[in-house]
């Protein structure tokens, strides 16, 4: 992978978070593709597993923790950045556990944002 741009799945409600981050990824030689739905992303696999993901915690329908969930009973390992607006530790120690490689509070911070990108291009 040290040569080609990683894909990176962005799984967000709000579009203007997903055009805001499909356009930045892009800019800094990243695949990106918005996903509006957990559904949606669960949809497009296993053909398109990316390399890693960028995953809203707060989504109707179906969480992004119920995502994560679902991702790691189905032994599906991709490493996770989890944003969300509306931090609580509960939340941040169970995708802890689930494996998230990030937590990250929106509005996201461009440099803690890139740091966990870094540990998805590390993998």
């Amino acid at each position: 992978m040290a040569n080609a741009a990683p894909s990176i799945a962005i799984i967000d409600d709000d579009a203007s978070v997903l055009n805001a981050l499909t356009r930045l990824l892009r800019a800094h030689s990243f695949r990106a593709k918005a996903y509006a739905s957990a559904g949606e992303f669960l949809a497009a696999l296993p053909e398109a597993t990316p390399d890693g993901l960028i995953l809203d915690l707060q989504m109707p329908e179906m969480s992004g923790l119920e995502l994560l969930q679902r991702l790691t009973i189905n032994g599906v390992a991709i490493p996770t950045i989890v944003i969300t607006a509306q931090p609580d530790a509960a939340s941040r120690q169970r995708c802890d556990t689930l494996g998230a490689i990030a937590f990250l509070t929106k509005p996201l911070q461009d440099s803690a944002l890139f740091a966990a990108l870094g540990k998805v291009r590390a993998q």
